[in-house]
Parts: structure tokens; sequence; C-alpha cells
């Protein structure tokens, strides 16, 4: 029963993470978040190439850089509705 008890506690802990992630993303301006935008997506991209000629040293990186791209979009649309909602 205790090992049900650790993997929650872990769960949570690794939910926590993600979210303060995003709520990083949240604190920046818009602009700033674009470029960030750009150069995660221009990693992405030469990441995707190293993978294709089998270069590629930390596979794990191109789930993480999708991953943080997709939290960028949904904080940057977020924004963008808050900004439609409040003119």
């Amino acid at each position: 029963m205790a090992k049900k008890a650790t993997k929650k506690a872990t769960k949570k802990a690794s939910a926590g993470k993600a979210a303060s992630k995003a709520d990083d993303f949240r604190a920046k301006s818009a602009d700033e978040l674009a470029g960030q935008l750009v150069g995660l997506k221009k990693e992405q991209f030469n990441l995707r190439f190293q993978r294709a000629n089998g270069q590629v040293e930390n596979t794990g990186r191109i789930r993480v850089l999708r991953r943080d791209i997709a939290r960028i979009q949904t904080v940057l649309t977020e924004q963008r509705r808050a900004a439609q909602a409040k003119g």
C-alpha cells in the first residue's frame, strides 16, 4: 500500500513542475513568448535533421521541445482570448 501512495505523490510532484513552467510562460509578455517560440522551433528543426541523419545525442530533448512549444502556444492563445474579451 505504501507503493501506491508513493506513486500518487510522484505524479503530483511531476504535475507541479508542468504547472510552474506554464506559470513562468504566463508571466512573460506576448513578444517574449513569440521570440522564445521561434528559438524553440529552430532548435526542433535542427534536431529533426540530426535525428534523420542518426546524429542526435539527446533524444529526450525532442519531446521536451515539443511540449514547451505546445505550452507557449497555449499561453499565447490564452492571452489573445483574454485581450479579445476585454476589448
